[in-house]
């Protein structure tokens, strides 16, 4: 996108947003909103629950994590490639479940294996060959899972659900309950393309904006949405009969207990359920909050945690350059880039203001620029990052918001024009790690060059150095030949 219009090119990249529109709910909801069949609600314009506020401060860059897990649905196509192990914990250690390593193994209906295969799923995932045989027991196994974003654990549950259906009663069999109303409609997206060739099975949306007639009776058996509308359709109105349930999904539970009234919400639609059903609980993390929130859900479950890789450095090719000013350290960056060659780079910035600066300096020099920072909302940023794992842009400037959990595969150089610090201004190690893992992925050597432009930023970067224990080398004309090889 290289331009001599910086605001051509802010035109381009919020253009490009318009292709995931039909995502998002056309009207602005109210709590029991307006359509008959949500599977049709979701084109227009909306934003998340959590951004309707919008963001304080330029150093207030914090992701909230119900946004940040939309973000990953909407840009993630393949599912993590992990190596980590899978511990279980299972309430009867004579149970004779076991993992599969095939999705025949199962026994699946005809038609949700063809819908297993159309999704891309050639073979189980890490935690789909461990959660499907105990999601799939008879009697039913209840399942408390912990597994970072794209192991697969959506497909798992959704095909746990379908396949627990009865597709001879026209009534809700299996209730899953998301956060926000877009991570819903993510869901119900794979609900519906697993179950293409299942049409007997039928899906409605619980969202504010799908409002139904006083005193029907729904027909359809899978039933997905938020826990306040979930909560008023089994209860105040009476749309859904509860006792009838075999199956309830409580999706991505840290962002759920994080979230104002929904932990309380989803523990009241679990009282009304009858004892005999299935219960299954996924979150990305096991924090304290998280099992105690579990514990309450879920009786006597299993228990299965997918540990995340730890991001290592050892892969990664760490350097500093010394600098005076903001502007020498933009000179620095365009000489590094007239003397080596890069597939991809992320650059992180410490606010918006000095992120939407560099990014129009970079494109006044001719590069492939893409901006990213928290005010867009989470479709286009997921629509700037699609353009970016395409190569549509070989330079992404970010502020944190797109430190944590972005893989793009042929990012090869990653630059923190400013040293991440918290709110005192001290070193944010987690953050930098962060940061610079976004490169040197999937096994690959990475590169990460950190601008120093101060004796407090040269301070900041020595005590990263002794956290890590690992050395930041000073970067010298001589070094260039070594890092064109790490970078091309």
């Amino acid at each position: 996108m290289a331009t001599d219009s910086w605001a051509q090119a802010v035109d381009e990249q919020e253009a490009a947003a318009e292709s995931i529109g039909s995502l998002q709910i056309k009207d602005k909801p109210e709590e029991n909103g307006t359509t008959a069949n949500a599977t049709d609600s979701s084109s227009g314009a909306a934003k998340t629950e959590a951004e309707e506020g919008g963001k304080s401060t330029d150093d207030d860059d914090k992701e909230d994590k119900a946004a940040q897990s939309l973000l990953n649905k909407l840009i993630r196509n393949n599912l993590v490639n992990t190596t980590n192990q899978v511990e279980v914990l299972q309430k009867d250690p004579n149970s004779p479940l076991y993992s599969v390593k095939s999705f025949e193994e199962l026994r699946l209906k005809p038609q949700l294996l063809q819908g297993v295969y159309g999704l891309g799923f050639n073979r189980p995932s890490k935690i789909q060959e461990t959660a499907l045989p105990m999601m799939l027991a008879e009697p039913p196994q209840n399942l408390i899972a912990q597994s970072q974003s794209g192991t697969g654990k959506t497909a798992a549950f959704v095909l746990a659900m379908l396949s627990h259906v009865d597709p001879n009663n026209k009534y809700p069999q299996c209730l899953c309950v998301s956060p926000t109303y877009e991570l819903a409609l993510q869901t119900g997206k794979v609900i519906e393309q697993m179950g293409k060739h299942y049409p007997e099975v039928q899906l409605v949306y619980a969202i504010r904006g799908n409002k139904l007639q006083r005193g029907m009776k729904l027909q359809e058996q899978i039933v997905i949405g938020t826990p306040g509308t979930m909560l008023d359709w089994c209860g105040k109105f009476k749309f859904i009969d509860p006792k009838k349930v075999k199956v309830f999904v409580l999706d991505e539970a840290d962002v759920m207990i994080a979230t104002q009234g929904h932990q309380d919400q989803s523990i009241r639609i679990q009282r009304m359920l009858p004892k005999n059903c299935q219960m299954l609980l996924f979150s990305a993390t096991f924090e304290e909050s998280v099992w105690n929130f579990a514990q309450r859900i879920v009786p006597d479950p299993n228990i299965i945690k997918l540990k995340r890789e730890e991001e290592t450095l050892d892969t990664i090719k760490q350097y500093y350059v010394l600098c005076n000013c903001k502007e020498e350290k933009f000179q620095a960056l365009c000489n590094i880039y007239g003397a080596i060659t890069i597939a991809q780079a992320m650059i992180f910035c410490h606010t918006r203001k000095t992120a939407g600066w560099l990014a129009g300096e970079l494109s006044r020099e001719g590069h492939q620029v893409a901006l990213l920072s928290g005010e867009m909302q989470v479709e286009q940023r997921a629509a700037v990052i699609e353009r970016f794992r395409g190569g549509k842009e070989k330079v992404l400037v970010t502020t944190n918001v797109c430190a944590r959990g972005i893989d793009v595969e042929q990012v090869s150089v990653v630059i923190n024009f400013d040293l991440p610090v918290d709110k005192d201004g001290n070193p944010d190690n987690e953050t930098y790690l962060h940061r610079i893992g976004r490169t040197g992925r999937f096994g690959k050597r990475g590169l990460a060059i950190n601008m120093v432009d101060s004796k407090m930023s040269m301070n900041i970067l020595n005590r990263i150095q002794e956290h890590f224990n690992k050395k930041i080398e000073k970067l010298d004309t001589d070094d260039l030949d070594e890092i064109e090889k790490i970078a091309s």
